[in-house]
């Protein structure tokens, strides 16, 4: 078979269920770039308000202060391909409807809203039960090459969504994005359905144990942990002015300055690409002091949002994306190794479910001050402000 050559360099590739699960993790990136773009320009394009943009990407974010956790319970309770399988159908209704909304009238602001939190619950879905799968399906001998590799794959996935939909966005508008970020996302369902590895449901530990109590379960060891929680503080600091000055208020800088929805599907698949190249770095390099190097990566995620606040050309702030997303890869890599490594098995999904949340608690914030600071002082003067605080 094809496979068997590679396997022999990178032998985490003869394990059957990891190699549907590079699949999978090319496919749902892929789809989801189509989102990344098409989200922010059909805003844009119905409103023409950097304010109702922020309130849409907050909805995104929000229900994660909610469903990450639910998600780490059932991530820890159940195979969790099944809970990551949920939320793909949230986001195949989500955006699916969005899509076809714009495709046939104008939604409403409130429409949006509701839609992009229904897409937001399944982003939520998604992380503590990824996090919790790799480890049930690769030993940990293989975690670091196969962390990388899988991630290699998201990033590859993403890159090249991203680059597809800014194309996309500018010749058919939209609408047609969003389309095909749902039609992409239901193929990703019999891929996981497939997968035979990660535990059956976890009914010894499960029974007599409600809710509450499996999540003070999971808050006990992730405060346990001062090496997590510190991290996570720093992160929600940084997710928060990232979420504001370059989710939010790039899209409007590619649209005013640098030539709309193309040079942003430009930037953010440079990003990916240098997502892309991280994950072939983590292949081969490992940090001596690999905590040391997640907290110091925070202090560079300025360096997009600043290229963007400048307003530089568009070659120059692609290279600042690919250069930011080389390190950020890196840096979670290392960050997916040392999880899986320090945190028992049975309570590395809701321990990741804290991390997220911890992380991503902010971003909302980030997102709903931006649009409407933008519109006062303007978008540079924003994004300077934004560094600053991450300085």
């Amino acid at each position: 078979m094809s496979w068997r050559a590679p396997a022999r360099r990178y032998p985490v590739l003869a394990i059957r269920d990891f190699r549907i699960l590079l699949i999978d993790r090319l496919l749902a990136p892929f789809s989801n770039g189509f989102s990344m773009v098409g989200v922010s320009f059909a805003v844009l394009n119905l409103t023409g308000s950097t304010a109702d943009l922020s309130y849409v990407l907050a909805a995104q974010v929000a229900p994660m202060l909610v469903f990450t956790l639910v998600s780490g319970v059932f991530a820890d309770r159940l195979r969790p391909q099944w809970v990551i399988i949920a939320g793909n159908i949230a986001v195949i209704v989500g955006e699916g409807t969005f899509g076809l909304l714009v495709l046939t009238g104008h939604p409403a602001l409130w429409t949006m809203i509701g839609l992009e939190a229904l897409n937001g619950i399944g982003a939520a879905m998604f992380y503590p039960a990824s996090q919790a799968l790799l480890p049930q399906i690769v030993p940990d001998a293989l975690l670091q090459e196969g962390s990388s590799i899988s991630r290699l794959a998201m990033n590859s996935g993403q890159m090249t969504g991203a680059a597809s939909a800014g194309l996309v966005v500018a010749l058919l508008g939209p609408g047609w994005a969003l389309t095909l970020c749902a039609i992409g996302m239901t193929g990703t369902i019999p891929l996981l359905l497939s997968l035979k590895g990660g535990r059956t449901l976890r009914f010894a530990a499960a029974k007599g144990s409600g809710m509450i109590t499996e999540l003070r379960e999971g808050w006990t060891e992730f405060r346990s942990h001062t090496w997590l929680w510190a991290t996570v503080i720093q992160y929600a600091l940084v997710m928060m002015a990232f979420n504001g000055a370059f989710l939010v208020l790039g899209p409007v800088v590619a649209r005013t300055h640098l030539g709309g929805p193309a040079a942003w599907g430009a930037i953010t698949a440079a990003d990916a690409l240098g997502l892309v190249a991280g994950g072939l770095v983590s292949l081969r390099y490992t940090p001596r002091k690999p905590m040391l190097f997640v907290v110091g990566s925070g202090a560079a995620i300025a360096l997009t949002p600043l290229a963007l606040a400048l307003v530089l050309p568009l070659p120059v702030i692609c290279l600042c994306a690919f250069a930011l997303g080389t390190l950020i890869e890196v840096m979670m890599v290392q960050w997916t190794v040392q999880m899986a490594t320090r945190i028992p098995s049975d309570k590395l999904a809701r321990v990741s479910s804290y991390d997220a949340l911890g992380s991503m608690s902010a971003m909302p914030l980030g997102a709903l001050l931006a649009g409407p600071l933008a519109a006062a002082i303007g978008v540079s003067a924003t994004q300077h402000h934004a560094r600053r605080r991450r300085a």
